[in-house]
């Protein structure tokens, strides 16, 4: 099969796309012929070497795909033919650039039926980390007021609709030349972040979602008992110690692999009130300029790969 790996750590360039073997499906487990390929923000932390997750290269890379089960292993819940979607084996290696995956089954989910593989690649690390955020840790309800950061990019994006379907008011950060965006996924407010202080114009918020690394301002604007979910931060005990000091709570995600979750996200996207932003694809092959779109900062939405 075709795969892209990084034989060191560094820029785009030092991926690398090369003919191996097909990944092996073990029990309880299915190969997945992959169609579609998400990129994120972690993916090009771990190549450059900025988050060691994987050790040292040589590696396989990337998480989140959507295709169609071409084997399955005894114990696994889907049959050949089976459509999927998710992301194995988070946070190690799950060499989801590729033509073929190997995934645990109850890693991964049925393909939302309203959705074709480029879109429903553009879910699971993104959608996971907004849902296991927002429902999971923060069980954000009716009527709260929700503030989220980075409100065009992967998890923002999402973060905003998952917020809105459970009925929040949404508030979101983001750059003036995306409000328009922002305010299409449904937001109810929108901040331009780069001209106004966020701690100026907004308080007395239940949840606070921080995937910008700016848990100590995003704390000073939730109300007693209000709750920060931090992404960048999720191991930060200083800010978890000052949040129960204020009377807040705190609340680290660290996203994983949960095929209960994609359902729930799938039921979301069938139903009409959840959609991926696709801001570009790239078919495999070029995986570096994939990430070079990504490392820029100015994705509206999700980067996607495709594979033939």
């Amino acid at each position: 099969m075709r795969a892209v790996i990084q034989e060191s750590f560094g820029g785009p360039e030092v991926l690398r796309a090369v003919e191996t073997d097909r990944p092996v499906p073990l029990g309880g487990e299915v190969l997945v012929r992959v169609r579609a390929v998400g990129v994120n923000p972690v993916d090009v932390a771990v190549r450059a070497g900025a988050l060691p997750l994987l050790g040292e290269p040589p590696f396989g890379v990337g998480w989140d795909l959507s295709g169609t089960v071409e084997e399955a292993a005894p114990g696994a819940r889907f049959k050949p033919g089976d459509e999927v979607f998710g992301m194995p084996f988070f946070p190690r290696a799950a060499g989801g650039y590729a033509q073929y995956a190997a995934a645990p089954s109850r890693q991964v989910a049925r393909k939302p039926a309203a959705l074709d593989h480029v879109h429903a690649a553009a879910v699971p690390l993104a959608g996971l980390t907004a849902w296991q955020g927002l429902v999971d840790a923060a069980r954000i309800e009716e009527g709260q007021r929700v503030l989220i950061h980075r409100a065009a990019g992967g998890v923002g994006h999402l973060a905003v609709q998952i917020a809105k379907a459970r009925g929040a008011h949404v508030i979101g950060l983001a750059s003036a030349a995306k409000h328009d965006f922002v305010r299409g996924l449904g937001a109810d407010e929108v901040i331009d972040h780069r001209t106004t202080d966020f701690t100026d114009v907004v308080g007395d918020l239940d949840v606070v979602l921080d995937s910008n690394a700016d848990g100590l301002r995003s704390l000073s604007v939730l109300r007693p008992g209000g709750t920060l979910v931090t992404i960048m931060e999720h191991w930060n005990r200083e800010l978890a110690a000052k949040a129960e000091a204020a009377g807040r709570t705190f609340a680290g995600v660290s996203v994983e692999p949960d095929s209960a979750s994609l359902e729930a996200l799938a039921r979301l996207i069938d139903a009409g009130r959840l959609r991926p932003r696709i801001a570009r694809t790239f078919p495999l092959a070029e995986a570096a300029a994939a990430h070079e779109l990504v490392g820029s900062g100015q994705v509206q939405g999700k980067v996607v790969l495709t594979v033939d």
